[in-house]
């Protein structure tokens, strides 16, 4: 009998909530990372658009491409045994046609062999949500403050604090529930409204930012781990500083390799 853990599918992550049991969800983008997020028993991997910020340095997720994003969920999902990868759809790959995004959508799943894909908007992308689900792809949601639409948005702001706000992304949220999405990221939304969107909906909350009323609760994986000290959202905890000890273990090689400590003798070879 194998050993091999029984990898999680959409179905399983529906079932977590109706059980009570909380959904533990990170991004990975590299096959380093995803095989120790997988070995600690992350459920979820989101490999994000964010990918295209924390890994390419650029200012928003916009300029992601397609290209890139199969490049790092290919990598990620080699790594992984047990959790659920889902990948995100960049901007302008599913937004301009239902057609556009069967095929963006179909080849991401065909070229890295990942379980789904994420894709942003609420009401206005019931239509795409429902021909994708139709056609077998799986699909998350994501509503309250979507990346993409920041300069639409006026920036990285909460999302659902005024009535009529809060009304359209109640309204946005249900719409991706009823286009057959099996779960929804919610982020930056009040922890209250958040919590009401949770109780109404049978699929999955997946929070970030959205305060603890979800299902769940992602994170981008380096913001975590303190490898961006000027990030400093009001939402983020940091379970670690890789930052301060990246920086000392190279400052220790540097000095090694500079004082000629480094390689010893011990590290050379006969």
């Amino acid at each position: 009998m194998s050993d091999q853990p029984k990898p999680l599918t959409t179905l399983d992550v529906v079932a977590m909530k109706r059980a009570g049991k909380k959904i533990v969800s990170l991004t990975a983008y590299d096959a380093l990372m995803a095989r120790m997020l997988d070995a600690s028993g992350v459920d979820l991997i989101l490999v994000g658009d964010s990918v295209n910020q924390v890994v390419a340095g650029r200012p928003t997720t916009l300029s992601a491409t397609l290209d890139q994003m199969i490049y790092h969920a290919r990598a990620v999902q080699g790594a992984v045994r047990r959790a659920l990868v889902v990948v995100d759809l960049p901007f302008l790959s599913y937004q301009v046609t239902p057609e556009e995004a069967i095929r963006n959508a179909g080849r991401v799943l065909q070229e890295t062999d990942a379980a789904a894909v994420k894709l942003e908007g609420g009401v206005t992308m019931g239509p795409t949500i429902r021909a994708l689900v139709d056609r077998g792809i799986p699909v998350m949601g994501h509503v309250g403050l979507t990346p993409q639409s920041v300069h639409a948005l006026g920036g990285y702001r909460v999302q659902g604090r005024e009535e009529g706000a809060a009304a359209r992304l109640l309204a946005d949220a249900h719409a991706v529930e009823e286009a057959g999405a099996f779960s929804v990221v919610l982020e930056l939304v009040p922890s209250a409204l958040a919590a009401r969107v949770t109780k109404e909906l049978a699929i999955p909350t997946v929070g970030i930012g959205a305060g603890a009323g979800c299902d769940g609760q992602v994170l981008v994986l380096p913001d975590m781990l303190g490898m961006n000290p000027a990030f400093t959202p009001k939402f983020l905890k940091r379970y670690a500083d890789l930052d301060g000890t990246i920086r000392a273990a190279v400052s220790a090689y540097a000095e090694d390799v500079r004082a000629g400590r480094y390689p010893g003798a011990e590290h050379g070879f006969e």
